[in-house]
C-alpha cells in the first residue's frame, strides 16, 4: 500500500475532492483525520472508511479560524502520533460572486478567509507537526483558474486560487531543506457538488463544458488520484510544483462546440 504508517489530515473532506481523497488514501494504508464544518455528513465518511476495513477520526474545524486549524493539527497528533500527509482542501465557490461591481467586500472576504487564510492557518500549525514526523507533504487545492480567468465571472474564487498557487511555491521553497514537499492541485472543471450549484443552469454549465477539450466534466475520484500520488513517494522529487489535472483546458486556444 502507497500510504501505509502513515497519517493524513484533510480539509473539506465530507464532499467532493476531500471525501475522495479520504477513502482512497484509507485504502491505501493511511489513517485519516476527516475535517470539515459538516459534521454529520464528516462522520459518515469515518464511518464508511471503518466498513472498509480502515481508520479515520473525525474533526470539526473552519479553517478560516486559527485556534481550529492549531486544535486539529494537535488532535491528529493525538490521535496517531504523528502528521505526515497534510491536505489543505477545504474551499468555497459563493454563488453571489460574480465581477468586480458585483461581487461585495464580504463575499470576496469570506472567500479568502477560507480558500486563502485557511490554508494559510493549515500549513502554519501543520508544517511543525510534519517536521515533528521527519518530513511529509503538503498538498494545497488551487484551480485552473490561477491560469486562466472564468467564463462565468468568480473574481474572488480566482483571486483566491492564485494566491493559493503562489503561497504554495514559497512555502515549498522555504521548507524544502526540512524534508516537506508543498504542491498544489489545480482541477479543471468538475462534476462535484461545489461547481455544479454554482453553474446552476445548463447555460451556465455549457459555457464552461465548451472550453474543456476532453468535453466532459472531471471527477472526484480522478482528482484523488492526482493527490495520492502527490502525496506519496512516488512524487519524492517534486515540490513546489502544480499539478494541473484539468481536461486540457489550460492548454486549449479554442475549442469547437
Amino acid at each position: 500500500m502507497r500510504l501505509e504508517n502513515k497519517v493524513a489530515l484533510i480539509t473539506g473532506a465530507s464532499s467532493g475532492i476531500g471525501a475522495a481523497t479520504a477513502l482512497l488514501f484509507a485504502q491505501e494504508g493511511a489513517r485519516i483525520v476527516v475535517v470539515d464544518i459538516n459534521d454529520q455528513a464528516g462522520q459518515a465518511i469515518v464511518q464508511e472508511i471503518k466498513e472498509g476495513g480502515g481508520e479515520a477520526v473525525f474533526f470539526h474545524a473552519d479553517v478560516s479560524k486559527a485556534a481550529d486549524c492549531e486544535n486539529m493539527i494537535r488532535y491528529a497528533e493525538a490521535q496517531y502520533g504523528a502528521l505526515h500527509i497534510l491536505f489543505n482542501n477545504a474551499g468555497i465557490m459563493h454563488g453571489d460572486d460574480g465581477d468586480a461591481m458585483s461581487t461585495s467586500e464580504a463575499i470576496f472576504d469570506l472567500t479568502y478567509a477560507i480558500n486563502v487564510k485557511g490554508v494559510f492557518f493549515g500549513c502554519k500549525y501543520g508544517i511543525p507537526a510534519l517536521a515533528r514526523a521527519g518530513g511529509g507533504s503538503i498538498i494545497n487545492t488551487a484551480s485552473f483558474v490561477a491560469h486562466l480567468g472564468a467564463a462565468t465571472p468568480q473574481l474572488a474564487y480566482t483571486a483566491s486560487k492564485g494566491a493559493v498557487l503562489s503561497m504554495s511555491r514559497e512555502l515549498a521553497v522555504i521548507h524544502a531543506r526540512e524534508n516537506i514537499r508543498v504542491n498544489a492541485l489545480s482541477p479543471g472543471p468538475l462534476r462535484t457538488e461545489l461547481l455544479m450549484s454554482f453553474l446552476d443552469t445548463d447555460e451556465k454549465k455549457q459555457r464552461r463544458l465548451v472550453h474543456v477539450p476532453m468535453g466532459r466534466f472531471g471527477e472526484a475520484k480522478e482528482m484523488a488520484q492526482a493527490v495520492l500520488f502527490l502525496a506519496s513517494d512516488e512524487s519524492s522529487y517534486m515540490t513546489g510544483s502544480e499539478f494541473l489535472v484539468d481536461g486540457g483546458i489550460t492548454a486549449a486556444y479554442v475549442t469547437p462546440e
